[in-house]
């Protein structure tokens, strides 16, 4: 798959996105392409600006975001994603809430990870930190972005999206 990775910072650099390296690195050790990575600013405009861009972009079959997903005054990426999604996929969420939980526990609920669907682009919100992005990546994407699992994965889904 092409994949494009979005970390939303006001402090983090190229050099110091720990988190969007992480989601690189795993993505590519799968076997993925990642054709574009960048770092925008915590500003909803900023954010669904670059998604929207990226979903225009046939040849990107899913983003994923780090960052922004808590609960404070600047995360305002879930409502980005919500407002450009045309299907939300609930369960990505509540099943990476699930797996927080067991590493976190209760801190688990201050993430509002999402997933959706934006025309054929497959959009994944994670939060800014590497070991939820590690998490991520490790039980669940790296799973649902390959053909290969059954009984069945959002990969196989591209053509009828």
């Amino acid at each position: 798959m092409h994949i494009a990775i979005l970390t939303i910072s006001d402090t983090r650099t190229i050099h110091s996105d720990t988190a969007g390296k992480t989601l690189q690195d795993m993505a590519q050790k799968s076997g993925h392409k990642v054709v574009q990575r960048t770092i925008v600013k915590d500003d909803i405009k900023t954010i669904t600006s670059a998604l929207q861009t990226w979903c225009a972009d046939a040849t990107i079959d899913a983003i994923i975001t780090t960052g922004g997903t808590g609960v404070t005054a600047r995360d305002v990426t879930p409502e980005a994603v919500k407002g450009i999604i045309d299907k939300e996929i609930p369960g990505f969420g509540e099943v990476f809430r699930m797996l927080s939980y067991q590493k976190i526990k209760t801190s688990a609920l201050q993430s509002r990870a999402l997933a959706g669907v934006a025309k054929r682009t497959l959009i994944f919100a994670l939060p800014g930190s590497p070991s939820a992005c590690k998490d991520a990546w490790s039980m669940i994407l790296q799973h649902q972005l390959d053909i290969n699992t059954k009984p069945c994965n959002l990969a196989e889904m591209l053509p009828r999206l």
